[in-house]
């Protein structure tokens, strides 16, 4: 009589749950099951398609100096040479594409990261380069020794006064509360390798033309891997290769209940789209569910603390708006209707938008219409909030009203919008944050329970990152290996750090 095969149950189809899927399915005759409330795969790095238009949830480049994700990206989707690009029957490849982002603020464009060049220089006006130059010093000479928030981290980084102009008011249009209630670890895990110096070291090696990719800040990297549809365009070749190899992903299907008797889970329960309920069973879970809904979900005895923590923790939500134009009134070189960036940073304090996506300079196989210009004027906002109780004819029209105020469009060239609302996009470092090692501890006590990804671990990841973790998390399955440390190391290591 043949062994039944073991199971392992994996909450959430974005890249840490595919991810995990795909490396059980190729290296191992475990029996995946893949579980995902959502209609579509990719989680917040999936791609939304709407009239033949392809539109991210954010921005999402593929670049990780770690060679496994990097390989791993390579083999499901591989580089697309010149011909390739333009062959209508090779779609699931990666472009090589060039990366600008930039600050706009004072109705005037600044390099992101910040350096001290020319146009700088000149856009911010001499009294005020005076003002950053002595509180640079000033906190050279006397640094804050502990840093006990967001705002002591960017301080020390840059002076009280460029703290002020360029990163204060952003980061607070991003979390909703003021940069001394975050925790300084957000900083740790993105900004990390961000200065003055590291910004000023990167211009000299642009200079001298000599920049090696991995030892320089993520944030600085000048190209980037993109897939030729979208950023969800590989988790959905990802899905295809899951299922192709027996892996079964269930979607609009939501986790009620996880049993957990003596340390271990014993099944979950679902609901699909129709109302129907479903137990299964599983030998081990990854969950990249948010940490919050995942303890609210446990069926069984979960300490007072921990769930206290648990209800505690707060996430950040996203609303985009497409917009389709004739033309935006920035425009770029070459006679381009948009301007060169892959994204937008909003500093200017007047408006509530935070980013703007152009699209076509993703990929141009993002629009249908390559004459036309396609972008997504992103809002960082609470779930049940005004911004996202308000109706999507209303909320397009105030993403209008802002862009055209300033500047960057006119309403005439408006042809359509889109709004597209995504909860619990962003992790949040307040709220019960500086209690969450108390849920790490208790969750590591479940034998069989694996935490991946940016929500499941509550944990800012980049894309990389949060497969690294459900790579970890497979190793261990694996391996018979109950010890999750591995996982929580992502990202903390200075391997990771993208300061390396």
């Amino acid at each position: 009589m043949e062994k039944s095969k073991k199971r392992v149950v994996i909450i959430g189809a974005g890249p840490a749950g595919l991810t995990a899927a795909w490396e059980l399915c190729r290296r191992s005759d475990t029996e995946v099951i893949v579980i995902e409330q959502d209609n579509t795969v990719g989680g917040i790095s999936r791609t939304v398609r709407y009239k033949g238009n392809c539109m991210d949830l954010g921005g999402h480049r593929y670049f990780s100096k770690s060679d496994t994700v990097t390989k791993w990206w390579q083999e499901l989707m591989p580089m697309a040479d010149e011909a390739a690009q333009n062959a209508v029957d090779n779609n699931d490849v990666m472009l090589l594409r060039n990366r600008l982002s930039r600050i706009y603020f004072l109705r005037r464009f600044f390099d992101y990261p910040i350096s001290l060049s020319w146009q700088t220089m000149r856009n911010l006006g001499l009294r005020r380069l005076v003002r950053i130059g002595l509180s640079y010093v000033r906190i050279r000479l006397f640094p804050i020794r502990e840093e006990r928030s967001l705002e002591d981290f960017y301080i020390n980084r840059f002076g009280r006064e460029l703290y002020e102009t360029f990163f204060r008011d952003y980061t607070q249009k991003l979390w909703g509360v003021e940069c001394s209630a975050i925790s300084p670890e957000w900083g740790n895990q993105r900004v990390k390798g961000l200065s003055i110096g590291a910004a000023l070291a990167h211009m000299a090696r642009r200079i001298v033309r000599h920049t090696d990719p991995k030892k320089v800040q993520t944030s600085l990297i000048d190209r980037f891997l993109y897939p030729k549809f979208g950023s969800g365009h590989i988790w959905e070749v990802a899905a295809k290769r899951i299922s192709k190899a027996g892996g079964k992903i269930l979607l609009d299907s939501r986790v009620t209940t996880i049993h957990v008797e003596q340390n271990r889970v014993l099944d979950i329960t679902i609901i699909d789209k129709q109302g129907c309920e479903r137990q299964i069973k599983c030998d081990w879970l990854i969950s990249s569910m948010p940490v919050r809904e995942l303890i609210a979900a446990i069926d069984g005895l979960v300490p007072s603390e921990v769930q206290k923590v648990a209800d505690g923790l707060i996430y950040r939500d996203f609303m985009t708006v497409g917009l389709l134009l004739e033309r935006m009134k920035i425009t770029g070189q070459n006679g381009k209707s948009y301007p060169p960036d892959t994204w937008i940073y909003i500093q200017e304090r007047d408006v509530k938008a935070g980013r703007i996506q152009v699209f076509n300079n993703w990929s141009p196989y993002m629009i249908q219409d390559r004459s036309k210009v396609w972008i997504g004027v992103e809002y960082f906002v609470n779930e049940n909030d005004e911004c996202w109780m308000m109706s999507d004819k209303n909320f397009i029209a105030m993403a209008v009203s802002e862009m055209e105020h300033i500047g960057m469009i006119d309403r005439a060239d408006l042809l359509d919008a889109v709004v597209i609302r995504v909860p619990k996009a962003y992790p949040a470092y307040f709220g019960t944050y500086n209690r969450i090692e108390e849920i790490r501890k208790w969750t590591d006590s479940i034998e069989n329970i694996f935490l991946v990804g940016r929500n499941g671990m509550h944990r800012y990841n980049n894309i990389d990152h949060s497969m690294l973790t459900a790579m970890a998390a497979v190793d261990n399955i694996l391996t018979g290996c109950t010890s999750k440390s591995n996982i929580w190391q992502v990202n903390v290591e200075q391997e990771y750090h993208e300061s390396k």
